[in-house]
């Protein structure tokens, strides 16, 4: 099953530690600590055996790439192996992490992808790793150009999808809550082209969530999605029904990344107020705890269903 982006971010009490955006791959969590030891051949046979899995594929680059070392162990994969796709993939996904942090070079990041892109022309993976950057650092039609290239290799690319919401739900935050905003039109356009089987379906709920983030970072709504009345219009609670019965019809979860979705399903029913259909979505999630799909202080969801409501998610 094809896996949301990477965990969004949100504030911590002191001494929690950060969610592991592995989740529970344990095949991935693995194989990234052998990396951190040298041991790049391990990173070889997950990928041969990920094959064609495009979203697992780049889920699991990424994961890879992202800690210090990656980068020097990828370049000493490359000098054993010089036409190595995976070797080149593994490269530009660490050089996209180190521009993203301000610590290395866009320009550098955007030629490792194409040289990984040339090497596995049906990857969506190098143009993923640009169009990441492109979200933060590029323009819109850079995003554009780059969100055609990820579709043209694999139309469904979860990732890419959330990455032009998140996008496109931070334009025009001066004009508040709109429901006719353009992020909630390409949410539904997306998820109407998908199959009827896919995860895709969930979109138009994570354009609500995304919107939502943006206007509470330009100060335009409460911090507290509960007490707002986001969820409260017409559009907000058809959205999230059909996206939730969707998940009913449709529970495959063999994917870890699915319990990424499940956590923005969770929010919309907490803020809608239904506490006990949210506790029992946050159960399903387990102990790989995910982010909250905004980002604001003192927003832990599990925190507030222990202590506020007194709903155990053990329980739920």
């Amino acid at each position: 099953m094809a896996p949301p982006p990477p965990l969004l971010g949100r504030s911590r009490r002191r001494g929690e530690p950060p969610p592991d955006p592995a989740l529970d791959d344990t095949e991935l969590v693995d194989v990234r600590d052998q990396l951190a030891q040298g041991r790049w051949t391990s990173v070889r046979s997950l990928l041969a055996r990920t094959g064609d899995d495009w979203d697992r594929r780049g889920h699991r680059l990424l994961v890879l790439a992202e800690p210090k070392g990656s980068r020097a162990w990828a370049q000493d994969w490359l000098i054993a192996e010089p036409e190595s796709a995976d070797a080149s993939a593994l490269l530009a996904c660490a050089e996209i992490h180190r521009a993203l942090l301000g610590k290395g070079c866009p320009d550098r990041a955007r030629q490792a992808c194409r040289r990984a892109a040339g090497r596995a022309p049906d990857d969506p993976t190098p143009w993923l790793g640009m169009l990441l950057l492109a979200r933060h650092l590029g323009t819109e039609e850079e995003v554009t150009q780059l969100y055609d290239q990820v579709r043209a290799r694999h139309p469904e690319h979860h990732h890419a999808h959330h990455l032009i919401i998140a996008r496109l739900a931070e334009r025009r935050p001066d004009i508040g809550q709109d429901p006719l905003h353009e992020v909630y039109d390409f949410a539904a356009w997306a998820a109407e082209q998908a199959p009827a089987d896919s995860p895709l379906a969930v979109l138009p709920v994570v354009a609500h969530a995304e919107r939502y983030r943006a206007l509470a970072v330009a100060g335009q709504v409460p911090p507290d999605p509960e007490s707002s009345g986001h969820w409260a219009g017409r559009r907000a609670r058809q959205t999230m029904k059909a996206a939730f019965d969707w998940w009913l019809e449709w529970e495959r979860e063999e994917h870890p990344r699915s319990r990424v979705d499940l956590n923005f399903l969770a929010h919309a029913k907490y803020c809608e107020g239904r506490t006990a259909e949210a506790a029992a979505l946050f159960h399903r999630i387990g102990p790989h705890r995910t982010a909250a799909p905004w980002s604001y202080p003192d927003r832990d969801p599990h925190q507030a269903f222990r202590t506020a409501r007194g709903v155990a998610l053990g329980d739920a």
